[in-house]
């Protein structure tokens, strides 16, 4: 084809959303491709953190999330199946928001910019070309070219084979799985709540409808024997915590909110360029249990938005936009990560969570800066 795109992001959720209208708010010709329709439920924590705000507002998305009515989040509790709850208080405001509604609204912004949305189309191949990059799709039996001078993959974490940043599991059977749900009839404070457990924690917070998204990462070798639903893994989650039992008893599942993701690599190393820069999941993912996975798809979008205009500009080569933005991710996230995985290999300790817990109601300022070493810090420190 004749005509070429300024960009392409691949991938529309919150990574490859936000991306892509920032660049079109630059003035630069953006097509935003996924191959999930929309609306559609997603496993997510759907908590976005108090460090997500200042980022919103610089997308220009602060309002129109706002304008959805998500519940407002101050504190965090862990809850242990034994000893009294620790209660954290979040350095601001969080919101509890379903991706099924932000994402819809995402795009909507998105379109507003004057982004090219396509859903229900799968990226078959990205390769160089003479004038930057062809990406070939395919939607349904249709296929379709996009030629464009940049290309940045926001397609998570399980990018199919054959493409930039696809990582083999091998044949073992993944170590977690991650699955979620609504329920309507609990009644929530203003708080996100993570319940932990042999196998894995589970977390439930308050989104925008009134109901609660409950949403969990499960070791597969310790639920080998349950069912392989959604429902049947969050009962068998609740058989290990007696308090999580007590909070979802009547408990009422929402119809069509369920979703399951496998595998679920926490260890896989981050990854920020091959042969195309990466966002999002598709280049690091920091441990479900440190809440901040869409915070860090907003910063790595954050990050990336600025380089990409510059080389579009004409300003920055490619090398230079990889060797920045790569050097950016380290700098970001390396503390978070390596402090996100303590805290996962140490909640899996079998005692040791309980007496971390003990330790944290003796002195809550420790628990306190333990949780601030897994989180981002504000843009520019």
């Amino acid at each position: 084809m004749n005509h070429i795109q300024d960009v392409a992001v691949l991938g529309a959720g919150i990574s490859g959303s936000s991306l892509a209208k920032s660049l079109a708010d630059r003035g630069w010709e953006t097509v935003l491709i996924d191959s999930k329709h929309f609306p559609r439920h997603k496993v997510c924590g759907e908590f976005l953190s108090p460090e997500s705000q200042s980022m919103l507002q610089q997308f220009g998305l602060h309002e129109a999330v706002r304008s959805l009515q998500p519940r407002l989040i101050n504190k965090a509790r862990l809850i242990f199946d034994h000893g009294t709850p620790l209660e954290i208080p979040l350095p601001g405001t969080a919101l509890g928001l379903s991706r099924y509604a932000l994402d819809s609204t995402l795009h909507k912004a998105a379109t507003s910019s004057g982004v090219h949305v396509k859903t229900g189309t799968t990226v078959t191949s990205v390769y160089p070309s003479r004038r930057g990059f062809t990406v070939e799709t395919k939607q349904g039996k249709k296929t379709q070219t996009y030629e464009a001078r940049a290309v940045i993959a926001a397609w998570g974490a399980n990018c199919r084979a054959g493409l930039p940043g696809h990582r083999p599991s091998g044949n073992l059977k993944p170590t977690y799985i991650g699955v979620k749900s609504h329920f309507k009839g609990i009644d929530m404070e203003p708080v996100v709540e993570l319940y932990l457990f042999d196998g894995g924690y589970l977390g439930i917070s308050p989104v925008e409808d009134g109901s609660v998204n409950v949403a969990a990462l499960l070791k597969r070798n310790t639920l080998e024997q349950t069912g392989k639903s959604v429902s049947g893994l969050i009962e068998a989650a609740c058989r290990r915590n007696s308090k999580l039992a007590q909070k979802l008893a009547h408990a009422i599942p929402v119809p069509g909110t369920q979703a399951a993701v496998a595998p679920v690599e926490l260890n896989r190393k981050p990854l920020s360029w091959e042969l195309i820069p990466q966002v999002g999941d598709a280049s690091l993912m920091l441990p479900p249990l440190c809440g901040d996975g869409m915070s860090m798809a907003l910063r790595s979008a954050q990050l990336c938005a600025p380089l990409a205009d510059s080389f579009l500009s004409g300003n920055l080569t490619l090398a230079g936009w990889q060797e920045s933005y790569s050097r950016s991710i380290q700098h970001q996230f390396n503390g978070p990560l390596q402090w996100g995985r303590r805290l996962q290999w140490l909640f899996g300790v079998p005692f040791l969570p309980r007496l971390l817990l003990g330790a944290a109601h003796f002195a809550p300022e420790l628990a306190y800066k333990l949780v601030q070493a897994t989180r981002l810090k504000e843009s520019g420190s």
